[in-house]
């Protein structure tokens, strides 16, 4: 399972929004076979695994199928995989979860069960869970897995009062940054930090097929036509006020606005969440100003902070989140930490909202169980 999880891991960039699945079939303690997801529409895992093992002219009947999420059952943009490895005449499927995509939710082992194949599930659960866990969120909640991401002093400034920001952190974890941007299937951004930055939010470094799509939240409609962020692939800008003139020319050059108000007259952000699920957006990269930062993470829309810390102090500046002060400590949004890494001088941190760890810890044991 360990190698099948390898595999899914080299599907990184390509699947969404499918999952990034694994599979490696194995005989006599000897891998015959073994794929990855391609990207939607072509061959799921399980299909380059059989066609891996009969290209090196292994025999697959009777052997063991090892693969990082249940086999689908249905067909979706591709046949299903339950059926092509019954017709392979596999001994033994061994899944590390339960497919949550209610179209599956255990049919598929339960499929091959019936057709006499061995079939279990829960082998390093934890590993695939985390491997998918914005497919995993759009298909329980109906909304992307958002992650956070800042770079701050270690006395927590993103900027200077003059809003100088170039650079805080070093070229590692700068390089490091992009490498979360290409896993993401979409990257949000602000109008104060397009108007501030006027950036491109790409990703570059990376060997990456696809690029993200850029969605810019923009309640007024005040965003230059001309600004580098439109440039290349469309975006998707979400507004709360109707500018006719302003949505005619960023239609004209191909980018879609999506007006979804509040009752402020701001871009309701949980509305926008739902509708980034329902385009099949898995995991949302945020990088914004500590207005917006501060607004996603009041309206419980963050899952994850992604937080790079260098090892300098800048005085006061321009924080992370501009949130309003407590009353009392007890107040305080808290959070787990995930994962503490050095990347080049800095500090990487993944932490998590507490509110939500539990609810995922349950979430994915239930799924690996099926």
């Amino acid at each position: 399972m360990a190698l099948a999880l390898e595999w899914a891991a080299k599907g990184m960039y390509i699947t969404a929004p499918n999952p990034r699945i694994g599979c490696v079939i194995v005989r006599d303690g000897e891998v015959i076979g073994a794929g990855h997801t391609q990207p939607a529409g072509q061959a799921h895992a399980e299909i380059q695994a059989l066609r891996d093992a009969h290209a090196r002219g292994k025999i697959v009947a009777g052997a063991t199928a090892y693969v990082t999420l249940e086999p689908c059952s249905h067909y979706g943009r591709t046949p299903p995989c339950s059926n092509a490895l019954i017709q392979a005449g596999l001994g033994r499927v061994v899944a590390a979860m339960t497919d949550p995509n209610p179209l599956v939710a255990g049919r598929g082992l339960a499929q091959l069960e019936a057709a006499g194949i061995a079939v279990s599930s829960g082998l390093m659960a934890d590993e695939a869970y985390e491997l998918n866990i914005g497919f995993f969120k759009r298909m329980r909640h109906g909304r992307p897995w958002v992650r956070l991401k800042t770079a701050a002093s270690l006395d927590g400034m993103t900027a200077l009062a003059s809003g100088e920001s170039q650079w805080i952190t070093s070229p590692q974890a700068r390089a490091d940054g992009h490498a979360w941007r290409a896993r993401a299937s979409a990257i949000l951004t602000g109008i104060g930090t397009v108007k501030a930055d006027d950036p491109q939010l790409t990703v570059r470094g990376i060997d990456t097929p696809l690029q993200p799509r850029r969605v810019i939240v923009d309640s007024r409609l005040e965003i230059d036509v001309g600004a580098r962020i439109l440039q290349g692939e469309p975006c998707w800008i979400v507004a709360a006020q109707a500018n006719a003139g302003k949505e005619a020319l960023l239609r004209a050059a191909g980018h879609e606005v999506i007006m979804l108000p509040n009752s402020a007259g701001k871009v309701d952000l949980p509305a926008l969440m739902l509708e980034l699920g329902k385009r099949e957006i898995n995991e949302l990269h945020v990088e914004a100003g500590s207005k917006l930062n501060a607004s996603l993470v009041r309206e419980g829309c963050v899952d994850e902070l992604l937080v790079y810390l260098a090892p300098s102090l800048i005085g006061p500046g321009q924080g992370m989140f501009a949130l309003p002060p407590l009353a009392q400590l007890r107040d305080k949004l808290a959070l787990r930490f995930h994962g503490v890494q050095q990347v080049g001088p800095d500090l990487r941190i993944l932490a998590r909202f507490e509110a939500h760890v539990e609810q995922n810890e349950q979430e994915s044991t239930e799924t690996a169980k099926g």
